[in-house]
């Protein structure tokens, strides 16, 4: 059962500062890496001169300028955004369901979103305003199939039931996009790199995601108390004056579409909504007001940060981003599985 042992949240400040430090140190770092060997000093300069009425000369030339400002900067951006989705949709996940293991990746939503997006890639001519909207259809059936098989097995199951049943949502949809995918072969890379993550496709990709990026957030930031009452349960949260079910099914809406948003533009990139909300929890205590939004801002720097190594790792070549993610999340959902057993015992 998820901790509901709320910590004070008068630091609340002191971290969130933190983590926009980090934030902000690591897309510095995310225009610094790349085969083209950039002065960190020039890209400051640079980064600057890109603010709101400020002028700086960098002193660099225009085809260096071009590379940070059409491939560095819309990569680091769409990495922050996808990043701080995936995360902040774990954490409210984990809220609805009062499962430290709830995750979009683990609980069908991004199998079901990549169901659909596979079939508009494969089906539809150019999809680019279509995938959005079949990626959240996909995302909200993933999770209440979900849902509903593990409720199949009522309450003996105990907290991994839901993701068992998430699993074996996830692999059966996965199929059918694998069987979905042998109808145009001549896509298959295409797909397959969606797949692995991919958080290259520039200024496009960036301005696709930023509504639906901004209404999702805002909607689980607003609903952070709720989710306190919540975790207290059900009689209490009435008797609060909280209607369980409401808000439940609103965070659920806007984490699918946060989940929705990020897989549309990025494709497959797992385990950030587990290893970001499970740190912050670690860090700054339980309560969703501060949860969420450190988990928003810990999860742009972490896939910011991920990408980065993505790309250095074995330079000049790349790792997709979703492999990067992989070596660090399995290792984690292990040691957080191996707790949750622990204290449910």
């Amino acid at each position: 059962m998820l901790d509901t042992q709320l910590r004070p949240a008068r630091a609340r400040p002191l971290w969130v500062a933190g983590a926009l430090a980090v934030l902000a140190a690591g897309m510095v770092a995310g225009l610094l890496g790349g085969a083209a060997g950039i002065s960190p000093w020039q890209v400051v300069l640079q980064a600057l001169d890109w603010l709101p009425f400020v002028e700086i000369d960098s002193g660099l030339a225009p085809i260096e300028k071009g590379l940070l400002y059409e491939l560095r900067l819309p990569r680091v951006l769409v990495a922050a955004v996808v990043g701080g989705l995936l995360a902040i949709a774990g954490a409210g996940y984990q809220g609805v369901f009062r499962n430290p293991l709830a995750d979009p990746y683990l609980l069908g939503a991004a199998a079901g979103a990549g169901l659909t997006t596979t079939l508009v890639i494969v089906m539809v001519p150019a999809p680019v305003l279509t995938i959005p909207v079949a990626a959240f259809v996909g995302a909200i059936g993933g999770v209440m199939l979900a849902f509903a098989l593990g409720n199949t097995a009522g309450r003996s199951g105990g907290t991994a039931t839901l993701v068992l049943a998430g699993v074996a949502v996830t692999s059966f949809l996965t199929a059918i996009q694998t069987f979905v995918q042998q109808f145009k072969v001549e896509e298959l890379q295409r797909i397959y790199s969606w797949i692995l993550g991919d958080v290259g496709g520039g200024w496009d990709q960036f301005w696709l995601v930023l509504p639906y990026a901004a209404v999702s957030s805002a909607a689980l930031l607003v609903h952070g108390r709720m989710l306190d009452v919540l975790s207290v349960g059900d009689d209490e949260a009435t008797a609060l004056g909280v209607r369980a079910s409401r808000v439940r099914l609103a965070v659920l809406l806007a984490a699918s579409l946060a989940t929705a948003a990020a897989v549309a533009v990025s494709g497959l990139i797992g385990f950030v909504g587990i290893v970001v909300p499970h740190v912050v929890r670690r860090l700054a205590g339980g309560s969703y007001r501060i949860v969420l939004p450190l988990s928003l801002i810990g999860g742009a720097a972490f896939l910011v940060l991920a990408d980065l190594l993505a790309r250095t790792v074995i330079a000049p070549a790349e790792l997709p981003i979703g492999v990067v993610t992989m070596f660090i999340g399995a290792p984690f959902f292990v040691a957080v599985l191996r707790m949750t057993r622990r204290t449910s015992t």
